[in-house]
C-alpha cells in the first residue's frame, strides 16, 4: 500500500510531466492500434484475391493482362507507397498480369496512354488529375472507338478523387477504400459512365467525367489553402475575405445549347441464343423471295441552338455520374447556374458547403437539359475554369455529352445502394 502511494504522491508532484506522458502513450496506443487493424484488413483482402489467383484456367486461355498507370506525385508523394501496400499485393495474388507504368511530371499520362498497346483493364491509380489525363489521352487515340470498350479501374490515391464516392463504398479509412476500389476491379462489375468533351477554338479537345465549374464559388474555392493558420474558420474566412475585395461577384455569360436526345434501350449484357437451322433457312427463303424494303435515308436536320443569357455567381455544367445506374428518358448534361442575389451570408453559408461537396445547388438554381451547349463569355473576362478539378483558363468554350462512352468497374455493394436510392 505505502508503495501504491508514493507513486500517486509522486504523479501530483510532477503531474505535468505526467500529463505529457498520458498523452503520448494514448496517442501511440491509438496509432499502433490503427495500424494493427488496417494490418487486418489487407490480410482478410489477401485471402480474398488469393481465392480469385487458384481459379482453373483453360489450356487455351491467359491470363488477364492489366495496365496500371500510376501517379507517384499524387497524395503529395504517398501515392506510390499506398499502392504498393495495399493494391499491389491483391492484384498479384489475383493471378493478373500487372504492368505498372510511373509518370514522372504532369501531363504524361495523356503521352502515355496515346502510345498504350490493346490491354483487358486499364487502372488508373492516382486522383482526378491522373485520372482526367488518362481518359483525355485514351479518347484523343485514332482508334479511341476500339480502346474505349476497354474496362477501367479506379484506386483513389490522390488528394481529391471526385469519382471515387460514384463506384465504391467510402469510409473513414483510406486503406479501406483502396482495397475496396481494387477488389471490385478483380470481381469484374462494370457500369457505363458519361463523358464530357470541352472543345475550345483551338486546342484539342478535354474530356471530362464529372463537371466544368466557373464562378466566385470555384474562385473562393481554389485559394482556401492559404488561410491554413484560421484552422477550420478557413473556409468562411477566404469567403469574407472575397467579398471585402470585391462585391457583387457576379459573372455574365451567354449559353447556346441544344436539347437533350432520347436514350436509346439498354444492350443486353448476354447474346441471345442462335436460331435453329430449319428457323435460319426459312427466314432467309423469304427475304430471298420478298426482299424488305429500303427506306430512304433520312436527311439530317441542322441543329437548333437554343439561346439564353445568365447572370450568376457560378456556373456548373455537369454528367449524371454522381449516380450513374439511375435510369434515364434523355442523355443529357445538366446546366446549373446559381442566382445573382446573394448576400453576403448567403454567399459565405453556400460557398462552405460547396466545398464540401461541389454538386449541391440552391433550390433557386436554374437548371437546363441539354446534349451539348457553347459558352460565350464577355470580351475581357480572366479567370479560371475547373474541369474535374483541374484549372484551365477561362475562354469561349462548346461542351458535348458522349453518352455511356467509358466503362468503369464498380463495387456491387455500391451499385445496391445507388438503387436503393432511387426507389
Amino acid at each position: 500500500m505505502a508503495r501504491v502511494v508514493k507513486v500517486f504522491r509522486t504523479l501530483r508532484n510532477n503531474w505535468k510531466k505526467s500529463t505529457f506522458a498520458v498523452c503520448v502513450l494514448s496517442y501511440g496506443g491509438h496509432w499502433l492500434y490503427g495500424k494493427h487493424c488496417d494490418n487486418l484488413l489487407r490480410r482478410e483482402a489477401c485471402l480474398e484475391a488469393r481465392e480469385f489467383g487458384r481459379q482453373l484456367i483453360g489450356s487455351q486461355e491467359r491470363l488477364r493482362k492489366a495496365t496500371v498507370l500510376l501517379n507517384p506525385a499524387a497524395s503529395k508523394g504517398k501515392a506510390n507507397n499506398l499502392f504498393e501496400k495495399n493494391a499491389a499485393p491483391i492484384l498479384h495474388l489475383a493471378g493478373v498480369d500487372v504492368t505498372i507504368v510511373k509518370t514522372d511530371y504532369e501531363g504524361q499520362a495523356k503521352k502515355l496512354i496515346e502510345l498504350m498497346e490493346q490491354t483487358d483493364m486499364l487502372i488508373v491509380a492516382g486522383g482526378d488529375g491522373t485520372l482526367q489525363e488518362v481518359i483525355t489521352g485514351l479518347l484523343r487515340r485514332p482508334d479511341q472507338d476500339k480502346f474505349s470498350n476497354t474496362p477501367i479501374g479506379y484506386i483513389p490515391l490522390g488528394s481529391h478523387n471526385s469519382l471515387s464516392p460514384s463506384l465504391h463504398l467510402l469510409s473513414d479509412n483510406r486503406v479501406s477504400d483502396i482495397i475496396s476500389a481494387t477488389l471490385s476491379i478483380l470481381k469484374g462489375e462494370t457500369v457505363p459512365l458519361d463523358v464530357l468533351q470541352i472543345k475550345g477554338e483551338k486546342e484539342q479537345p478535354v474530356f471530362a467525367l464529372m463537371s466544368l465549374r466557373w464562378g466566385a464559388f470555384r474562385d473562393v474555392a481554389s485559394s482556401i489553402s492559404k488561410y491554413w493558420y484560421l484552422g477550420p474558420l478557413k473556409t468562411k474566412a477566404a469567403h469574407w475575405f472575397r467579398t471585402l475585395q470585391e462585391w457583387p461577384l457576379v459573372r455574365e455569360v451567354t449559353i447556346s445549347f441544344l436539347p437533350p436526345d432520347l436514350r436509346p434501350p439498354d444492350l443486353p449484357t448476354q447474346k441471345p441464343p442462335r436460331p435453329n437451322l430449319l428457323y435460319r433457312i426459312i427466314r432467309r427463303l423469304k427475304n430471298y423471295w420478298n426482299p424488305p424494303v429500303e427506306e430512304p435515308p433520312k436527311t439530317e436536320e441542322p441543329e437548333k441552338w437554343e439561346e439564353k443569357k445568365l447572370s450568376t455567381f457560378e456556373l456548373c455544367i455537369h454528367t449524371h455520374n454522381k449516380n450513374p445506374v439511375t435510369r434515364r428518358v434523355y442523355d443529357s448534361l445538366m446546366i446549373s447556374a446559381e442566382p445573382d442575389d446573394f448576400t453576403v451570408g448567403e454567399f459565405i453559408t453556400v460557398g462552405s458547403k460547396k466545398e464540401e461537396d461541389p454538386t449541391i445547388f440552391t433550390k433557386a438554381c436554374t437548371q437546363l437539359e441539354a446534349s451539348a451547349c457553347m459558352l460565350q463569355l464577355p470580351e475581357g473576362t480572366s479567370g479560371f475554369y475547373n474541369i474535374d478539378n483541374e484549372e484551365y483558363e477561362a475562354m469561349p468554350v462548346e461542351v458535348r455529352l458522349l453518352p455511356r462512352k467509358l466503362h468503369f468497374f464498380i463495387s456491387a455493394e455500391r451499385r445496391d445502394e445507388l438503387q436503393t436510392q432511387m426507389q
